[in-house]
């Protein structure tokens, strides 16, 4: 009997690190700057938040970074959840990533990438049909479309290999970072701006709860660092490569977004980056006229796209790990045995991605499960401390530098967020923990199916 294919170890160092980074910086980047300066009121409070969530991500992917090297499985969190507290837990995780917070960030995305589109095709905001009355009544846009080819396409590129998938997306990267460096010297080299502005404010009384919201947006603008993790079965030496793409990944993003600040407000006064909705295109608009917004528009593009095809690569992972311990449906777990993907995870995901498109309610469901996946969250990154205590013996090539205290300083954050969260949405918090108990039946029947 031949034994069944296996996922491969094609993914080198730069695809690791190409994961990181395109993954993370995705549409946040152009967009944030604005809600951070409305939370705090000053330019020198929103560098100071910037700088408090990268070395909060930085503590996070320096966390994972042992916990990635010592179980070097498909998964990321998932495998964690299940070793610290079990396989309930990580279920939970890998539930809501397939249904709600990984195919909603993938219809976000992809979504984003067409209404950029749409700045060179109008026609693409076309409705062309819809369902339903009222607050139920879902259009259908050319741009849904357009937005749905984009995940199918690059679903079916990371069907025929790993290798396809990372070369796709170390290209895609290196043209993502290149865009951003030219937007950044561009505007820190122009006649139009000035030193004051780093200085200047707008009015605000938000206080110790702005700068937590500001967090929030920073955060979600860092989100995707510990993707690379879900791919750590096909990575090669993971032991050395998956500590090196997690924390220079990250250290690189964080320097990337600082030196953007820098040109958004040498360029642009508090008061202009707060009445922007795309502070990229504004200002390059002020230095270059319309043709510095269109470009603006193609970067953004670009670094859209390379994050989804890394939320698609590492995103699919999961559901197959999932399956690999019989908590998931069946052929979820099938390689194929020449590409050596988990083809059928990769389809599903990115198909019920393309539905949550048609749904249009992709962004209400995302931020429905926002509370309960910082739970998780925060439990993975303290089941480092855990599995020392619980597997002293679990080989450990790399171990978390600052340890003990790097990942308490995540988990304290992390419960100091989620009390912001809770306290600012209650209704929504509480709801988005009845979606993901949607689960629990389903957690139970493939449970008992193990047992037979």
């Amino acid at each position: 009997m031949s034994e069944s294919p296996q996922l491969r170890r094609d993914l080198g160092i730069w695809g690791a690190a190409a994961i990181v980074v395109g993954t993370v910086i995705g549409s946040g980047i152009f967009l944030v700057p604005k809600t951070m300066i409305q939370k705090v009121g000053s330019v020198e409070t929103v560098f100071l938040v910037w700088i408090a969530a990268g070395i909060l991500s930085l503590a996070g992917a320096l966390t994972y970074a042992e916990l990635a090297a010592s179980i070097s499985e498909a998964g990321g969190e998932y495998v964690y959840l299940r070793e610290a507290y079990g396989p309930f837990f990580g279920f939970l995780y890998g539930w809501t990533q397939m249904w709600v917070a990984k195919s909603g960030s993938i219809a976000t995305l992809a979504t984003g990438f067409f209404l950029y589109l749409a700045n060179f095709f109008p026609a693409l905001e076309a409705v062309i049909g819809g369902v339903g009355e009222g607050m139920w009544r879902v259009e259908l846009r050319v741009g849904q479309l357009a937005a749905m080819a984009v995940i199918a396409g690059l679903g079916v590129l990371n069907y025929f290999g790993v290798k396809v998938g990372g070369n796709v997306q170390v290209v895609v990267t290196v043209i993502k970072v290149a865009c951003i460096l030219a937007i950044i010297a561009i505007g820190l080299t122009t006649s139009h701006g000035s030193v004051a502005n780093l200085s200047s404010s707008i009015p605000s009384s938000a206080g110790f709860v702005g700068f937590f919201g500001a967090m929030v947006a920073a955060l979600w603008a860092y989100d995707g660092w510990n993707n690379v993790t879900m791919v750590a079965s096909e990575i090669k030496n993971p032991q050395r490569n998956l500590p090196l793409a997690l924390t220079f990944g990250t250290l690189a993003v964080i320097a990337l977004y600082l030196i953007t600040n820098v040109a958004y407000f040498y360029v642009l006064s508090g008061a202009e980056v707060a009445s922007s909705d795309r502070v990229a295109a504004t200002m390059m608009r002020r230095v270059l006229g319309e043709g510095g917004a269109a470009a603006v528009s193609i970067a953004a593009m670009i670094s859209i796209f390379a994050a989804i095809n890394g939320s698609i690569l590492t995103g699919s992972r999961v559901p197959y790990a999932m399956a690999l311990d019989k908590l998931f449906f069946r052929s979820i777990a099938n390689v194929h045995p020449e590409h050596r993907t988990p083809a059928n995870s990769i389809l599903l995901l990115s198909g019920w991605s393309c539905l949550l498109i048609l749904s249009g309610r992709y962004n209400e469901l995302f931020e429905l499960v926002i509370f309960a996946s910082w739970i998780l969250y925060a439990m993975a990154a303290a089941s480092v401390i855990v599995l020392r205590r619980k597997r002293p013996d679990l080989p450990r090539p790399y171990r978390t530098i600052g340890y003990p205290v790097v990942p308490i300083l995540f988990v304290l954050v992390a419960i100091c967020l989620l009390g912001n969260t809770f306290v600012d949405s209650p209704r929504q918090s509480l709801l988005g923990l009845v979606l993901i108990s949607t689960g629990f039946p389903f957690y139970f029947y493939w449970k008992r199916q193990r047992l037979f």
